[in-house]
């Protein structure tokens, strides 16, 4: 709807899911904490301090309230882990040697493309040990085509000017100005880009540093796809004593990711005309300056010329005061996080209410003008009491005022099942549907999508149960969105352990094909950046709760029935869509429990394991090196179950080791 205002809404509205998604961020920054205990014997970070302790305490007994001591021990072992792991991996993966350094400059000599890259830099009372690596950082560049702007916004701390000029005096390339006037952040980044004569500008802030090839990377990037105008790198964060710790390896473009967090953030590079174009930096949206520059830009440029590198090229200084160290430091980010969102939405035209979520996060429910017929699929075969309770928490815990029920029936004989059949024709209106041959789930849902009188398809297994009401409302919010194509839910084991959080592709926990995200982790477990508990695209969902618009299955051909008769349809049909050019999208306020395979059962006799077997083999053959290269995972990351460790070694590209040497 043209002109229509986002509405705000508060917490209270969606209390249930945003107090767990809350509980999760606080138990990452308690494992975060807790990280630094260990390696204070290595001396690899600095101690908690006195101030700290108490929020820690408050934390731990948080998390002992949801998950209980085994959840915590389990939460807290992984983490220190990690925090010993990514310091093993930085040494191993990520720390350049002589022959690395000496390989990109032969390369960086062979690019057909140098483009001028333009630094902006703002700095204000910048502590000079900080202002000093900072401007060190960027004068180690192995790219040498470069410029550093930096715009000075009034600072009154002597040692500022002086440092600055001290480095100007050095090397040409450093660009000073001296506002008389202190303007904050966005004000100070105009006059620094007004300097600017490269084709592209990269932001940097005064007391971060990058890579020594985050320049070189950059370029390589621009020969490699010269219609990129927004480009984004994986990060992490330095502390005082300069060690690296919480990466966050980020995925490909990801609208609805970018939309409840501003992931691209660091480093981030864009093509200088177009930032001219949306009016530079807007004043009014300092601590959120960044992501309204991105969130303009995005809007006019195609997805394919948003571009990401999955190396770690900036490092987000972590001290105190700072948003690296706690995302609520700044109070006003927030306030300014929420026009950049209002904005947005005013800009495109679309009625949505925004809700603030822990973390200076977003979840945006996007409103419906009408509520379209939605026809929600129940397959099954016996196990009343499995079906009944699926089918009353649909009737009787579901908000959405507009579905109708369609139940397929696969040879039943139990006379509890045949008589509950009955019952809900006759009283509840609910169609039965009979398809009497072997079980064959593609099949037996396109069978019952021809029977379907909803524009929206709702995909149920039987052992399913609903936990928040408004989990379809929800689910059609995004479906209804010509942008997208399937929605997937957050299902969990009776336990309160997570079973799907979406699908990851080419997790070995299913021999390379596709597997859950975050299996069996705690219900309130935040992820990698918070990302269990953000909304989101992902490759594909399950479709033990997916919904769908008809026109959307009918167009891709609906499920594989003769290839994948039991497994992986859902990923196939998911990638089949995004082949069209749709979106899938993953919420996680749709949380239902699922009792997996209760009905049908594992593969565990030599028949099932042959046709799995099958299964695996066809998706190999037709979806290959994307099995391998999910834009919504990060080469970085291991393809493991559960929590995402690091991949040891990455699965990432190394451009200065592929480029052919001079004379071949």
């Amino acid at each position: 709807m043209k002109n229509a205002k986002p509405r705000i809404m508060g917490d209270h509205e969606n209390a249930g899911s945003e107090r767990r998604n809350r509980i999760g961020l606080l138990e990452n920054d308690l494992a975060r904490n807790l990280i630094k205990i260990p390696t204070l014997f290595r001396k690899r970070t600095s101690a908690l301090s006195i101030r700290e302790i108490p929020r820690l305490a408050l934390k731990t007994i948080r998390v002992l309230r949801t998950d209980g001591m085994r959840g915590l021990k389990q939460r807290i072992g992984n983490k220190i882990d990690l925090g010993y792991e990514y310091v093993d991996w930085v040494n191993r993966y990520d720390t350049l040697t002589f022959a690395d350094r000496a390989a990109m400059r032969r390369h960086i000599e062979r690019l057909a493309y140098r483009p001028l890259i333009s630094l902006i830099m703002p700095t204000y009372n910048t502590p000079e040990k900080w202002l000093r690596l900072a401007i060190d950082s960027v004068k180690k560049q192995l790219y040498p085509n470069w410029e550093l702007c930096i715009a000075d916004d009034a600072s009154s701390k002597i040692h500022v000017r002086k440092i600055l000029q001290e480095n100007q005096a050095k090397d040409p390339r450093i660009k000073l100005i001296f506002r008389k006037n202190t303007g904050h952040i966005a004000a100070a980044s105009n006059s620094a880009l007004e300097m600017a004569t490269g084709e592209f500008v990269a932001l940097l802030d005064h007391d971060d540093q990058i890579s020594e090839h985050a320049l070189y990377m950059v370029a390589v990037e621009l020969n490699a796809h010269s219609d990129a105008d927004l480009i984004y790198s994986d990060e992490d964060k330095i502390d005082e004593r300069g060690c690296r710790y919480e990466p966050y390896f980020k995925p490909d473009w990801n609208p609805d990711l970018f939309l409840a967090q501003n992931y691209l953030c660091h480093l981030l590079v864009c093509r200088t005309r177009i930032v001219e174009d949306v009016a530079k930096f807007r004043e009014g949206y300092e601590g959120s300056q960044d992501w309204d520059l991105a969130m303009r830009i995005s809007e006019r440029i195609p997805a394919h010329h948003i571009r990401h590198i999955p190396h770690v090229l900036y490092h987000w200084r972590a001290i105190p005061g700072s948003a690296a160290r706690r995302p609520d430091e700044k109070k006003y980010v927030r306030e300014a996080q929420q026009r950049t969102l209002e904005s947005h939405f005013d800009r495109i035209g679309l009625d949505v209410a925004i809700v603030p979520v822990a973390g200076n996060y977003w979840r945006i429910k996007y409103s419906l003008q009408h509520h379209p017929l939605v026809t929600l699929i129940i397959p099954t075969r016996n196990l009343f009491e499995l079906l009944e309770r699926c089918v009353e928490s649909v009737f009787h815990k579901t908000t959405y005022p507009n579905f109708e029920l369609i139940i397929v029936d696969n040879q039943s004989d139990d006379t509890a099942t045949l008589n509950y059949f009955t019952e809900l024709e006759k009283d509840r209106g609910v169609k039965v549907l009979h398809y009497d041959a072997p079980f064959n789930f593609s099949a037996i849902n396109n069978f019952a999508v021809r029977h379907a009188r909803g524009g929206i398809i709702g995909l149920i297994n039987n052992d399913l149960e609903v936990i928040t009401p408004d989990w379809l409302n929800e689910m059609v919010g995004h479906a209804a969105r010509p942008e997208i194509g399937a929605v997937g839910a957050k299902l969990y084991y009776p336990d309160n352990r997570i079973q799907h959080a979406g699908v990851t592709l080419g997790l070995n926990g299913n021999p390379g094909v596709a597997g859950h995200r975050y299996e069996k982790q705690p219900r309130s477990y935040a992820g990698q950046a918070s990302r269990a508990v953000l909304c989101q695209n992902l490759s594909a969902v399950t479709a033990a709760c997916l919904v769908l618009r008809r026109h959307v299955f009918e167009e891709v051909g609906g499920f594989d029935e003769k290839n994948l008769t039991v497994a992986f349809n859902d990923v196939d049909l998911c990638l089949r869509i995004e082949e069209k050019g749709y979106r899938n999208v993953w919420t996680p306020y749709a949380e239902l429990y699922h009792y997996e395979s209760a009905s049908r059962g594992l593969d565990d006799t030599p028949d099932k394991l042959e046709r799995s077997e099958k299964e695996c083999d066809y998706m190999r053959r037709r979806w290959g090196e994307l099995l391998a290269h999910d834009p919504a995972h990060n080469p970085n990351l291991a393809l493991e179950r559960g929590i995402f460790s690091l991949a040891a070694p990455p699965r990432i590209t190394k451009p200065w080791l592929l480029a052919k040497p001079t004379g071949i």
